[in-house]
């Protein structure tokens, strides 16, 4: 095969539909578009807008509040905990960060914190550095051996929000 022989596969490129190109083509004179008015003319949006009559979005209420800086954390259960070092994806020696769980797959997605739940059961003696924890998986991990430090917020500069 040379380089001149190369192609495309077939039907992997959309032919454009040509309009305005002479009325035998099917697509000439008005192009598809009707006779006059607002959508036949270039350069018009119509999304949302209802003749005049008040749109849906505006007749629905708007209730409640959203907080806008509002953190979200990833929930990390002790039975995940526990799979992943079972699995060798997690090492028990070494201390358990929100960098190690990432890396271990168990936090996924732009979060700002882990927050460590007590969902199943935790036999390994851990040590563990989260954003935060739940009394009752504080309680779990003490129970078999292991420490939980919870960090102090981060302040946030105004570059990162």
């Amino acid at each position: 095969m040379n380089l001149n022989e190369l192609r495309d596969n077939e039907g992997s490129r959309y032919r454009k539909k040509r309009l305005g190109r002479g009325i035998g083509s099917g697509k000439g004179k008005t192009s598809g578009r009707g006779v006059k008015g607002q959508k036949a003319r270039e350069g018009v949006s119509l999304n949302g807008f209802e003749g005049g009559q008040l749109p849906l979005y505006r007749r629905m209420p708007k209730r409640g509040f959203v907080n806008i800086f509002r953190k979200v954390y990833a929930p990390v259960n002790l039975g995940a905990l526990s799979k992943a070092i079972e699995a060798g994806k997690l090492d028990a020696s070494s201390t358990v960060t929100a960098e190690t769980l990432r890396a271990a797959g168990l936090v996924n997605g732009k979060v700002h914190g882990v927050r460590l739940l007590a969902k199943g059961e935790l036999s390994h003696k851990l040590t563990i550095e989260v954003d935060g924890a739940s009394a009752t998986a504080i309680a779990a991990v003490e129970k078999a051996g292991g420490t939980v430090k919870v960090l102090a917020p981060k302040k946030e500069t105004q570059a990162e929000a």
